[in-house]
Parts: C-alpha cells; sequence; structure tokens
C-alpha cells in the first residue's frame, strides 16, 4: 500500500504550475542553444565549405570532429551524470568558438591549422552537446507532446541557418560569382556562439520540470560510471540498435554531399539564398511532421509505417535525380547563379534534400524513442544514436573532401545507403506499437524503471536530491 501511494503522489503536481518550468519551455531554451551552437555551425555550412571558396579542407577538418564526437557521444549519460544537464550543456558548447574563428583566420590570413584546431575543439565538445540535447529531447516532454518538442527543437536548430542566410545574403546579394563569402560574417557569428554557453543555465533542471501528466522527468541514471558504460554497451549490441543504424546512417550520411553541392556549383549570392530558404523549408516541414507524430488518434504502429514510407520514397526519388543531374550537370563549369537557365532545376533540388534530410531527423528520433524500454535505456539510446551519427557523419565529410570522388560518386554511395537501410528499417518498424512502445510512462505503465534500484551517487547539481525526490 505504501507503494502503492507513493506511487500515486508521484503522478500529481506538488506545486504551483509555473511556464518557465514547463516542458515546453525547456524546448525553447534547449533550441537557443542548439541555435547558438550547431545551428551556426550548420549555418555556415549550409553555405556550402563553411562559407570559404573551396570545400576540401573544410570537409577534411568536418571529418575529424565528427570522428573526435564519436567519443564524447557514447559517454554522454556518463558525464550528465556527473556535471549535470546545464553544465553539460555549457561544456557541449564552448568548443564550437575557435571553429568559426579559424575559418575567419583561414579567410582573412590564409592560417590553415586553426581550422583544424578549431575543428578538434569542436568535436570534443560538439559530442557531448548532442548527446545530452537528445537526452532532453527523449526525456522532458509528455508523450503525447514529443513531436511538437522535437519540432520546436528542430525549428530552433535551423534557426541558425535562417538568420545566418539572411546576414549573408544581405553582405553578398552583388557577388554573381563564385569565392568565399566576406569575411565580416564570421565575426558575427563568432559573438553570437561566444554568448551561445551561458544560455544553458536557463535550462530548469529535470526535478524542477512540470510536465502535464505529472510524471518526474527521469534524465540521470544514477549508478556508478563503469556500470553506466556497460549498461550503454548493452544497449548499443541489443538486436533493435543494430537494426537501426542503416537508417541512422542513410538519414544523416546526404548533409556533407549537400553542402559541398551548394559550394561546387552555385555563386556566393546564391548559396546565401540557400541557406536561407534551405532553413525555412526545414522549419516548415519539421512542424508539419512534429504535428503529424502527436496525433493521438494515429497509432504509433500506423505513423511509423507511413513516415517511414513516404520518407524513403522521396529521398530514394531524390537520389535518381541527383545522380542524372551530376552525370551530366549543365553549367559547363560556371557556377551557377539565380539569373542563370539552370537555376530552378538544379536549385530545387537542394532545398528538396534539405527538406527531406531534415524530416529523417525528426523520424529517427521517433522510432528511437519507441525502442527504449526503460528512462535510462532512452537517455542511452539518444546518445548513442548521436555516437552513429557522428561516426556516419565523419565517414561522409572524409569522402566528400576528395576531389575526384565528391559529388557523382558521393551521390552513388548515398543511394546506396538508403536502398541498404530499408530491409533492416522494415524489420524494425513492424515492431513499433506492437513490442516497442516507449518507457514505462509512454505505456501508461508505473513500473519504474530498473535502474530505480540501483545505488545513488553523490553528484554535482544536487543529483542525489533529484533522484530522491523523483522516486
Amino acid at each position: 500500500m505504501a507503494e502503492t501511494a507513493s506511487k500515486t503522489e508521484l503522478a500529481q503536481p506538488l506545486e504551483k504550475r509555473v511556464w518557465y518550468r514547463s516542458p515546453i519551455t525547456a524546448a525553447v531554451i534547449i533550441g537557443l542553444c542548439n541555435f547558438a551552437a550547431p545551428g551556426l555551425w550548420d549555418a555556415m555550412n549550409s553555405l556550402g565549405a563553411g562559407g570559404q571558396q573551396t570545400p576540401w579542407l573544410v570537409n577534411s577538418a568536418n571529418a575529424l570532429t565528427f570522428a573526435l564526437m564519436v567519443l564524447t557521444s557514447f559517454l554522454g549519460s556518463a558525464i550528465t551524470d556527473l556535471v549535470g544537464v546545464n553544465w553539460a550543456l555549457f561544456l557541449g558548447g564552448v568548443g564550437y568558438v575557435p571553429y568559426l574563428a579559424g575559418l575567419y583566420c583561414n579567410s582573412v590570413f590564409g592560417t590553415r591549422w586553426v581550422i583544424l584546431f578549431g575543428a578538434t575543439t569542436c568535436g570534443l565538445s560538439a559530442g557531448l552537446f548532442w548527446a545530452i540535447e537528445a537526452s532532453v529531447a527523449f526525456s522532458y516532454p509528455e508523450p503525447e507532446r514529443m513531436g511538437l518538442f522535437l519540432g520546436i527543437w528542430m525549428s530552433f536548430r535551423v534557426l541558425g541557418q535562417i538568420v545566418g542566410g539572411a546576414i549573408n545574403l544581405g553582405m553578398n546579394v552583388d557577388r554573381d560569382t563564385e569565392g568565399s563569402i566576406n569575411p565580416k560574417v564570421y565575426l558575427v557569428f563568432v559573438g553570437l556562439q561566444a554568448a551561445g554557453p551561458f544560455l544553458s543555465f536557463l535550462m530548469p533542471k529535470p526535478h524542477w520540470v512540470q510536465r502535464r501528466d505529472g510524471q518526474p522527468v527521469r534524465l540521470y541514471t544514477n549508478i556508478p560510471i563503469l556500470q553506466e558504460l556497460r549498461e550503454t554497451t548493452r544497449v548499443l549490441f541489443s538486436k533493435n540498435f543494430l537494426l537501426l543504424i542503416p537508417l541512422i546512417i542513410a538519414g544523416i550520411f546526404p548533409e556533407s554531399f549537400i553542402f559541398t553541392y551548394m559550394a561546387s556549383h552555385f555563386t556566393v549570392r546564391v548559396r546565401a539564398l540557400g541557406s536561407f530558404l534551405g532553413a525555412v523549408s526545414c522549419v516548415i516541414v519539421a512542424n508539419i511532421v512534429g504535428t503529424y507524430l502527436d496525433i493521438r488518434r494515429i497509432s504509433d504502429k500506423t505513423k511509423a509505417r507511413v513516415t517511414f514510407g513516404a520518407l524513403m520514397a522521396l529521398m530514394g526519388g531524390w537520389w535518381i535525380w541527383t545522380i542524372v543531374l551530376e552525370n551530366n550537370f549543365p553549367n559547363d563549369g560556371e557556377a551557377i547563379d539565380w539569373k542563370s537557365k539552370h537555376f530552378g532545376r538544379t536549385f530545387a533540388l537542394y532545398i528538396l534534400l534539405m527538406s527531406t534530410y531534415q524530416c529523417f531527423y525528426l523520424y529517427v528520433y521517433f522510432v528511437s524513442r519507441q525502442m527504449a524500454k526503460t528512462h535510462a535505456d532512452a537517455v542511452r539510446i539518444a546518445g548513442l544514436v548521436r555516437m552513429v551519427q557522428s561516426a556516419a557523419q565523419a565517414v561522409s565529410y572524409g569522402t566528400n573532401s576528395i576531389e575526384s570522388f565528391a559529388l557523382l560518386g558521393s551521390a552513388a554511395l548515398n543511394f546506396g545507403l538508403w536502398g541498404l537501410a530499408i530491409p533492416f528499417t522494415i524489420v524494425l518498424i513492424r515492431k513499433v506499437g506492437i513490442t516497442l512502445n516507449g518507457p514505462p510512462a509512454d505505456r501508461g505503465d508505473d513500473e519504474e524503471d530498473n535502474v530505480a534500484s540501483a545505488p545513488t551517487l553523490a553528484r554535482n547539481d544536487s543529483h542525489e536530491h533529484e533522484w530522491k525526490d523523483a522516486k
């Protein structure tokens, strides 16, 4: 009876609701943190080659960044347990600044090593940021509003591209030739990114969040670090996660091709326009897909299958179009401007690839959340998804740094990965809504996670107090 009472109390809000402790407020704050860190990084990349004249050095630096992110993404849940969500976000954001500073130094002074140094700091920092933001997205929202949370989060992620694209377009609107962007753009972005990490301290701590269903947020696993690493490894090699890996790779691999395509074929002002319009299209589709995934009268089983079928059909069509176009590209070696007769069909491909790429992001998180049997596993899966994405992007940017392989070779490789993902993902999504229904609260089950019985440890950010409150 005592146990039942405690669980009943757990599901009831114990204090007056305030807007700044709601999951939606947390979505906005995590979105702002994302805007100031990976969002602005994406803004520069969406110009193609980080705004540089040619993509080869920047693609090599990005390959280094993502290779290092594999390690810190894997350690994400353990590090977050040690330092807390706010410090994890702060540490995850500080490494982005040297990379943008390196792009500026290379553009103005021709200094190459600073880009590689910035890529190193970015990689060590960004892996942790990716892991913790995904963990927040999995843990903070109510199950019926997860699509809304993801839509807000992803909208702020591409807001960096909207702001960056608008700034770049304003500064480069008269540049109808190839080349690098105006170096002053880098200084604006460096200033924004330097302020970004401090936004992390606005994020409500897990035990402060007031969900509408009265359930506590379970973000910390609160077990010894070595045990946590063993548990993370267990999830990594589980059958369901291994089935998910091809979809993660097929969804994330196109990014480097898309940005290399933009840098290789278009004038400076078209690259700026693409950064802006591509981001706007991503915001629209992200919120449409997020709203669809939140419709309660449609089962998770149906949503998983319909969305998968639509995304794979669209992306397959885009890759066929890309291969045909790259095999006979119409500009005869000259950069395409918006005055060019070939602008429409070549630029439209970029927008369509960007939009579908954004939808894949959302869909991967939807399926990943369904795979989690406990709240602790949801956090681990979030970090592992980011780890696999980082590894895939390291290879992707590495292949696109090879001039003879990039574009046509990369498009063919992406098409092959798209085809490879189909059979594995079909096996996985057939379980969604049947045996894969998300953590206990998502299933309407009162069972507590097995991790709740693990010994608690004294940690920073009052974790021990938070865990006892949650229990």
